[in-house]
């Protein structure tokens, strides 16, 4: 009897199929959270235009860029047990972040001094994904605060010298981007935790009497207010089961209204 007529077809889709999945690259050259883009431009720009920006700001941004992805690819590398095929990416990006790193402390060897800063919230982050806790909530504390140090680090490039200033925009970034944390949790991995969401909602509530006690004017109201609209979207959104991208991109929006604000109000 003949072979059905379909058979030769399969025998030369499934070799090209394979050579497609062998080509494809390894995770890590692409970070795929969607949120963490906010979080790592906010800060930057904030601190370069509380300054004023000079052209090694480019590098700046450059290496934090790299640097990410380094962070990013490493952590995917530490979380699959050290696996050769996630180890292109992390060499590629280390790498790159290094030479980046180097050539801006030739121009500004001075930023060394800010490197400390950044041991312990990178190191949480590490350990977090080397025991395959990176979802935990001290790991996306961790990398709130780390993150928002770049403020500081952006400002001290630049002509400025209202340190107050600049660490008053740095604090103002921390709380907000450790109230995502709270917030994106209660909307997907602790969706349905009804401790948590109230967690969540009532940490906004208490940046709402912070703004107001500790911020100056004029940025004293409008922050209250704006923590009032943060608590209600943690208390709404967590019902409305979006994706993360679709909570992604609100993250990108709502940090602008930060970004904007802090400039306006604090810089």
């Amino acid at each position: 009897m003949n072979a059905p007529p379909t058979a030769p077809a399969v025998r030369r889709t499934r070799p090209a199929a394979a050579r497609r999945t062998r080509r494809r690259r390894p995770p890590g050259w692409v970070p795929n959270q969607h949120g963490a883009w906010a979080m790592l431009a906010a800060p930057l720009l904030v601190g370069t235009l509380a300054t004023g920006p000079r052209w090694p700001h480019l590098l700046l941004t450059a290496f934090w860029f790299a640097g990410y992805f380094a962070f990013f690819a490493t952590t995917l590398w530490l979380k699959s047990r050290r696996r050769p095929r996630y180890l292109p990416p992390v060499r590629a990006y280390v790498a790159t972040a290094t030479v980046l790193g180097l050539l801006l402390l030739l121009l500004e060897p001075t930023l060394v001094r800010w490197a400390p800063l950044f041991a312990v919230p990178l190191g949480v982050g590490m350990v977090a994904s080397a025991t395959r806790h990176e979802r935990a909530l001290l790991a996306g504390l961790a990398t709130a605060a780390g993150s928002s140090l770049m403020t500081v680090v952006a400002y001290d490039l630049g002509p400025g010298d209202r340190w107050a200033a600049a660490w008053t925009l740095t604090a103002v970034l921390a709380a907000y981007f450790a109230g995502t944390v709270f917030y994106v949790k209660s909307a997907i991995r602790e969706r349905g935790n009804t401790g948590f969401l109230l967690v969540s909602v009532g940490y906004h509530l208490v940046l709402a009497v912070l703004a107001l006690a500790l911020l100056p004017e004029p940025a004293r109201v409008p922050f209250a207010v704006l923590a009032l609209v943060l608590a209600a979207r943690a208390a709404l959104v967590p019902r409305l089961g979006w994706t993360p991208a679709r909570l992604g991109v609100g993250e990108i929006v709502a940090t602008l209204v930060v970004v904007v604000l802090a400039l306006a109000t604090l810089a």
